[in-house]
C-alpha cells in the first residue's frame, strides 16, 4: 500500500514532558482522545469550562498510538477511544480505574474536495465508476492498524467490494484526522473518514460528503475511561460527557447513542 508523510499538522500533540524514562505529569489535566473527537471534545471542554471554571487539555492522535503511550507511563488521567478494544485492552493490563463506558457511536462518511466531479453516494457507486474509468488514483483512510476508523473503512471498502480494487490507491493517515485532511487539501481525491470530522465547520468550505450506512461496518463504539493517577477534574468531565449538554454537541457532531 502507498504510505504519505505527514503533510499537515492537522492533530496537535500536546507535548509530553520527558524525564528519562519516566513522563512528568502537567498540572492542567490532560486527556488521550482519538482523533476524530478532535472538535467534539474542543467545543464540550469548552462548555465545561464555562459551566465549571476548570480547564482540560487533550493530545489527539490514533487510538492504537495512544494506548501504546499509556502503557508506556504518559500522565493522561482520560483515554477516549474510537472503540472498546484498546479499552479493554488497558483494564487487562490494571491501568484503568473505573468500568469503561460507551458514551457514543461513530459514523463513516465519504468525502472529497468540493470543487471535485466525483459522484458521492452512500453506496460508493460513483467511486465504482471513477474506478473503471481509470479516474481515481489516490483514496486515503486511516491506518487500519492504528485507527479503529481505518479499521471500520476497511472493512466497508470490503463489504462494498473494492477493497482489492483500492488497495494499491490507498493513502494511509496515521489518524481519522489526518486522512480527511488528505482529501481536504486535494493529496488524495476521496476518503472514507470520520463524519465527526466531516461535520466540522473548519472544513465545510474545503470538502463534500456523505453518510455511509453503518450496516458496512463494525460499529464504532466511542469508549471512555478513568486512567490510574485520575483526579477530581477528570472524574467531573467523564460525568459531564454523559450530560444534556454534552450530548447535544455529540449529535451536533454526528454521534448516535449508544
Amino acid at each position: 500500500m502507498k504510505r504519505m508523510t505527514n503533510l499537515f499538522s492537522f492533530c496537535l500533540l500536546i507535548p509530553i514532558l520527558l524525564h528519562g524514562s519516566a513522563f512528568a505529569a502537567p498540572e492542567t489535566p490532560v486527556f488521550a482522545a482519538a482523533a476524530s473527537m478532535k472538535f467534539v471534545l474542543q467545543d464540550i471542554a469548552e462548555a465545561f469550562h464555562q459551566d465549571t471554571g476548570e480547564e482540560v487539555r487533550f493530545s489527539f492522535a490514533s487510538s492504537g498510538n495512544l494506548t501504546r503511550l499509556i502503557q508506556q507511563g504518559a500522565p493522561f488521567q482520560l483515554f477516549f477511544s474510537a472503540n472498546t478494544a484498546y479499552v479493554e485492552q488497558l483494564q487487562t493490563q490494571k491501568l484503568t480505574q473505573h468500568p469503561k463506558i460507551v458514551y457514543a457511536l461513530g459514523r463513516l462518511a465519504l468525502t472529497t474536495m468540493a470543487a471535485s466531479q466525483l459522484s458521492l453516494d452512500g453506496q460508493m457507486q460513483g467511486i465504482h465508476q471513477a474506478l473503471q474509468e481509470h479516474r481515481l488514483q489516490r483514496f486515503a483512510i486511516a491506518n487500519p492498524q492504528l485507527a479503529p476508523y481505518g479499521k471500520a473503512a476497511q472493512q466497508a471498502l470490503q463489504n462494498l467490494h473494492l477493497w482489492a480494487q483500492l488497495k494499491d490507491k490507498l493513502v494511509l493517515g496515521e489518524n481519522a484526522a489526518q486522512a480527511v485532511q488528505y482529501t481536504a487539501s486535494g493529496a488524495v481525491q476521496a476518503g472514507l473518514v470520520a463524519y465527526s470530522l466531516a461535520l466540522s465547520s473548519q472544513l465545510s468550505n474545503d470538502i463534500r460528503f456523505v453518510l455511509i450506512a453503518q450496516t458496512l461496518h463494525r460499529p464504532l463504539r466511542q469508549t471512555m475511561v478513568l486512567l490510574n493517577g485520575a483526579g477530581h477534574t477528570a472524574r467531573e468531565f467523564m460525568l459531564y460527557m454523559q450530560q444534556k449538554k454534552a450530548q447535544g454537541i455529540l449529535e451536533h457532531y454526528g454521534y448516535d447513542r449508544p
